[in-house]
């Protein structure tokens, strides 16, 4: 009987080898002061919401270390895709898919980005832009001024998607617009670009947003482009704007050096 009963005691003992001590703590506990108890409560709590918070924090943010060159179709961002990251040039075709290479900054740091060249084809543009708009650092939307006056229009639609896009706005990549071969005699400049592109923007936003009234509901992940009320300019925006003169094959043509020191310098600033 005796043995039976020693053996109960050790198996309950077993089974709770930290009965005893979290008695123990009870007893202590009891004795304390409730104020004390209170303020050791809440700030053990603040710790574990703080330590929550941070694991959240740092896991959720994405690290934005792409630069995304943009453009429509022969616009020249292939060939200054190859310029930025080997300085020579390349002979180029319409891109059907994505190009990436690291491109290291001309600054002190030495920066170094994943340079990205994107398709501009209509039809690949959305997909391409979804893929990658996350990760942006800065977007080098790529302009040909020697046929700007014809393009203007759809020119003005694609940026006009690129500064309404919800993922965009909100992590406010720097824009640089690369208004490429300034070699060819009859390219628009940086200025007049702007002031067309502005003047076209603000007609967009003006049919876009009739046109989202007029439906129920609107298009999800878009954003009102500038201020309400007031014609649109690129400086109503949360993003550093910035248009720069270049050309991707230079005075001398593709075996010449590029002018593109003043897409480089804004490069590095980033």
């Amino acid at each position: 009987m005796g043995s039976n009963m020693g053996g109960k005691a050790d198996a309950e003992m077993s089974e709770n080898p930290f009965e005893p001590y979290i008695e123990s703590l009870r007893l202590q506990l009891e004795e304390q002061d409730p104020v004390f108890l209170i303020g050791f409560i809440v700030a053990l709590a603040a710790v574990v919401i703080t330590c929550v918070f941070l694991k959240y924090f740092l896991t959720s943010k994405t690290v934005r270390s792409a630069v995304l060159l943009i453009g429509l179709c022969d616009s020249g961002k292939t060939l200054l895709f190859s310029r930025l990251v080997s300085g020579k040039s390349k002979r180029t075709q319409t891109s059907i898919t994505d190009n990436s290479a690291p491109y290291k900054a001309k600054n002190e740091k030495e920066s170094t980005w994943t340079l990205i060249d994107l398709p501009g084809h209509d039809s690949l543009r959305s997909q391409y832009l979804e893929k990658f708009k996350s990760t942006a650092r800065a977007i080098v939307f790529v302009v040909d001024s020697a046929i700007f006056q014809k393009e203007v229009r759809d020119v003005a639609e694609f940026l006009y998607v690129l500064l309404t896009d919800a993922v965009i706005s909100r992590n406010a990549p720097a824009l640089l617009v690369a208004c490429n071969k300034q070699d060819i005699t009859m390219a628009k400049s940086a200025k007049l670009i702007q002031q067309q592109l502005e003047k076209e923007l603000n007609t967009l936003r003006v049919t876009r947003s009739a046109a989202l009234s007029s439906q129920d509901g609107s298009v999800g992940g878009s954003v009102y482009l500038g201020k309400k009320g007031k014609d649109f300019e690129f400086n109503q925006l949360h993003m550093k704007v910035e248009f720069v003169e270049c050309s991707a094959r230079g005075s001398k043509g593709e075996e010449g050096d590029a002018d593109i020191e003043s897409l480089e310098k804004s490069l590095a600033k980033l």
